[in-house]
């Protein structure tokens, strides 16, 4: 009874603290795309402004990795309870505190200096959430639903889009003159309530037995990040390769999009908040769905069918937005966000836990995810933006780099061995040529 009341509450934290960054990340790309250019660079043209606003979306992936690699350590040496109620405070009180900064009109140059300030903070809190919300699901649950239980931080993602997105809709409803003035701050100051709720429930986690175990037979001999890179690189570049063009392809569809559709296309934000909204809510059915498909068949084809589904979609995806017809619009967002991203989103968390050895398997996950993700997710809205512009408004380009991501992540997954069932408590987690890791 008492490990089971464990695991519920392992669960509940992991979840609660992958909706609060996600809900924090996808406002700030939601405002990004839609508010900042006019906020923080009215100077600048209506293009240039926007180009302006997704750098700066892309700034905050910039401190990802440091924060990942000085989380994680903390994780990796100190336990998972004490970096979770970190990173989560930290993201929280940055996203409020963009919402209290003076305009641009207010303040010259000082704003935008500050909106970056803030989303270097935000970008370094959440450089090990979401790692540490997977490795805690992971290592105190049960072996036969990893994957399920796994995949509930990635619905956590979901829901965090999803709230967002919504409550963020609901403020730009407001008359123009309200928005610009209030109204867009009221879902960053929101975020301290979330951060309350999050850290109710994290308080009540227990460290993970795994951990323990594990510094407790052989604590790591050098900075763990090392000792990842040192033991297990081989793991590590196939993690890269696989995470950073999924992570790519996520915020093309998610912040992109919705840029492209509103100012390219001209529908209005209207249009492309309910294709998010109507995606993520969908989504979050489908990430559990997937992570218990991936109990029963494996993580390798999970991830693979997800990433196949990409590249055979990516041109249909931009034909249907292309066409400006409302319910076709929502379903590439629904097809693409609902079915292809939610899949490997799903199959990720538990294939990177079951990678990397105890001892460092926050610092393995945390850098395989968030170099890349600095490397080529954030910054991949900016890069399709100026693709578009190159080509005088044409998506082919944007569909092409969809595409080449999503084979570069199949044939990533291809070269990892099926980790489904590994000891994750053991000395080894998932090593090729090992298949006593692997239970099934």
């Amino acid at each position: 009874m008492a490990a089971s009341r464990s695991r519920r509450r392992a669960a509940a934290a992991s979840m609660v603290g992958s909706v609060v960054e996600y809900y924090d990340f996808t406002l700030f790309g939601l405002a990004a795309a839609l508010v900042f250019g006019d906020q923080f660079f009215p100077e600048t043209s209506s293009t240039a402004g926007t180009l302006a606003s997704l750098a700066t979306f892309a700034v905050g992936f910039g401190a990802r990795p440091i924060g990942g690699v000085v989380f994680s350590h903390v994780g990796d040496r100190l336990g998972r309870k004490p970096m979770m109620v970190m990173t989560l405070v930290l993201m929280g009180v940055a996203t409020a505190g963009i919402g209290l900064l003076p305009s641009y009109r207010t303040i010259g140059l000082a704003a935008p200096v500050l909106l970056v300030t803030l989303r270097l903070l935000q970008g370094f809190g959440a450089g090990a959430e979401y790692v540490g919300a997977l490795v805690v699901a992971a290592e105190a649950g049960d072996r036969r639903r990893r994957g399920l239980l796994t995949a509930l931080p990635g619905t956590g993602v979901f829901l965090g889009i999803l709230v967002a997105t919504v409550v963020f809709a609901g403020v730009s409803a407001l008359p123009d003159e309200q928005f610009d003035s209030w109204g867009w701050r009221v879902p960053f100051l929101l975020s301290l309530a979330a951060v309350l709720v999050g850290l109710y429930f994290r308080s009540r986690v227990e460290e993970t037995p795994v951990f323990e175990e594990a510094v407790a037979d052989r604590a790591p001999e050098g900075l763990p990040i090392v000792e990842v890179v040192r033991r297990q690189p081989r793991m590590l570049l196939l993690a890269m390769a696989a995470n950073g063009p999924f992570v790519a392809i996520s915020y093309l569809i998610q912040v992109f999009v919705l840029s492209y559709v509103t100012k390219e296309l001209d529908m209005g934000d209207a249009m492309g908040l309910t294709a998010n909204v109507t995606a993520s809510a969908l989504a979050i059915v489908a990430t559990p769905l997937f992570g218990a498909l991936s109990d029963r068949v494996g993580r390798r084809p999970v991830w693979l069918g997800g990433a196949a589904f990409l590249a055979v979609f990516a041109f249909p995806m931009f034909w249907l937005i292309d066409t400006e017809i409302p319910v076709l619009v929502v379903t590439a967002v629904v097809l693409g966000l609902a079915v292809g991203i939610s899949s490997m989103y799903a199959a990720q968390a538990s294939l990177l836990a079951e990678m990397f050895e105890a001892r460092f398997r926050l610092s393995g996950i945390a850098l395989s995810r968030e170099s890349t993700s600095a490397l080529i997710g954030g910054p991949a809205p900016l890069v399709a933006s100026a693709l578009l512009n190159w080509s005088d408004g044409a998506s082919w380009p944007i569909a092409l780099l969809v595409l080449l991501f999503a084979l570069v992540s199949f044939l990533a997954v291809l070269a990892v061995p099926e980790t489904r069932g590994a000891d994750l408590g053991g000395e080894k987690a998932a090593v090729p040529g090992e298949p006593s890791s692997v239970d099934g």
